[in-house]
């Protein structure tokens, strides 16, 4: 004896897309009916027991979502994945808050429709396997013994190099979601890369200022979240991606101006590179220092299932990144030479990402602000909701980017190949630590 198919309502103002999708799910085998707005769906709920709803945002009288808290309120369990062809990240992500199964955009691809509808319908387990959270702190363990000449400062004959002249950029900052600004402006030889507070405190681009440095050098435990510098009460957050696009363009001497948040914009280092590019750079008459690694440094356990990260004898900048995460990321293994590729092509436009259930949760406890949700790739059940990706591995891409920026609080740019495996802020804050304990 067959089972009855399973039943599909359709809720959406506009006649043609009833009628399309009512033909494509009857050809695949399942019950339809559907409604042109809210009431008439709602009325025809209390005698159907439907297995699906697709249901459209913007609807006449009552609204998408407004009929979805009242489905949450009535049928928890049912499956609703919600359509719209105008709606941005904040309608989605809200519709995912409430409730829904997904979110999928008009006009709607076939093959992802049926797929989606054959999970949900037929009552598959879902595959949700979050990212590790980057929202926490985590555990970095090295051993602090190190071979004498592991690292040392050397002359590169190359020049020392600042900024042409004063640039601005404004964005938003990632963990206070409010509205923020920087000032990039050039340095004399020999000073480094300053952040500066409004009320004048200086804060050094270095491992030293690590947010709770003393207290990460003991324990071994680093932010994993982002990287924050200090100096007495005041801090710059979110320094990464700035410090990624100064290391590549050669800047040893920088005053960056903040209040207390750098810019997060977009996610990417991109805006920094560009508008580093625009102001131009300067040649100073001192010669630049680097740091050459000579033994290799190494945080973490080398295992392909286990964090890690080292450093080894190379003569140049050389950085091979590999992740695994669940669905859409999976396995991505890249290779970046500063002299092979080009870092504003490759790397500075790859945004940062995590799962909508971890950056939930850390706006839950106050970790994170509403920044998040325009500068990160957004992933809830196996795919990205909130935007295109840039490149396909744009994950793997990123991790780069996060390392290139944490490696430059060393002080210095930095002659050596690095291995990485899944690594996140604290692993690459530790190595940091180590290379710096090695050069003391």
């Amino acid at each position: 004896m067959n089972s009855t198919p399973p039943l599909i309502c359709i809720v959406d103002d506009e006649s043609g897309i009833r009628e399309t999708l009512e033909g494509i799910l009857n050809d695949e085998g399942y019950l339809t009916r559907s409604f042109p707005n809210a009431s008439s769906f709602l009325e025809a709920l209390l005698e159907l027991n439907p297995s699906l709803v697709l249901l459209d945002i913007w609807l006449p009288g009552m609204d998408g979502l407004a009929v979805l808290t009242q489905l949450r309120g009535r049928h928890p369990d049912l499956p609703v994945v919600m359509m719209s062809g105008h709606a941005g990240i904040e309608s989605a992500v809200n519709a995912i808050k409430l409730g829904a199964s997904d979110f999928l955009e008009k006009p709607l691809h076939l093959e992802v429709l049926l797929d989606k509808v054959s999970g949900l319908a037929h009552g598959l387990p879902r595959q949700d396997r979050n990212l590790p959270s980057d929202t926490r702190l985590e555990i970095a363990k090295y051993d602090t013994d190190l071979p004498p000449g592991s690292a040392e400062i050397v002359e590169s004959g190359r020049r020392q190099r600042t900024l042409k002249s004063n640039v601005v950029l404004n964005g938003t900052g990632l963990l206070s979601g409010r509205n923020t600004g920087l000032i990039l402006s050039p340095l004399d030889a020999n000073s480094g890369v300053v952040f500066q507070a409004l009320d004048g405190t200086s804060i050094p681009g270095h491992i030293t200022s690590l947010e709770g440095f003393a207290q990460s050098t003991a324990s071994q435990t680093f932010t994993a979240n982002s990287t924050v510098l200090t100096h007495g009460s005041r801090r710059i957050r979110t320094v990464e991606h700035l410090m990624a696009s100064l290391f590549m363009a050669g800047l040893t001497n920088v005053l960056v101006k903040a209040d207390e948040e750098v810019p997060n914009v977009d996610g990417s280092a991109i805006d920094f590179t560009r508008l580093i590019e625009e102001v131009g750079v300067e040649e100073q008459d001192a010669p630049r220092r680097e740091v050459v690694v000579h033994k290799r440094i190494q945080v973490g356990t080398e295992s392909p299932n286990e964090k890690h990260l080292f450093v080894e004898p190379y003569d140049g900048f050389e950085v091979h990144m590999r992740v695994d995460y669940p669905a859409p990321i999976l396995e991505q293994q890249l290779v970046f030479n500063e002299n092979q590729q080009d870092f504003a092509e490759e790397i500075a436009p790859a945004r940062s990402f995590n799962t909508f259930e971890n950056i939930d949760m850390a706006q839950k406890l106050g970790k994170v602000g509403s920044g998040y949700l325009n500068s990160h790739i957004i992933l809830h059940e196996g795919k990205v909701i909130n935007t295109e990706l840039r490149y396909p591995d744009e994950f793997v891409r990123h991790k780069i980017l996060d390392l290139i920026g944490d490696l430059y609080l060393i002080g210095f740019p930095v002659r050596g190949r690095f291995t990485a495996n899944m690594t996140s802020h604290g692993y690459n804050q530790a190595l940091v630590q180590k290379i710096h304990h090695a050069l003391s």
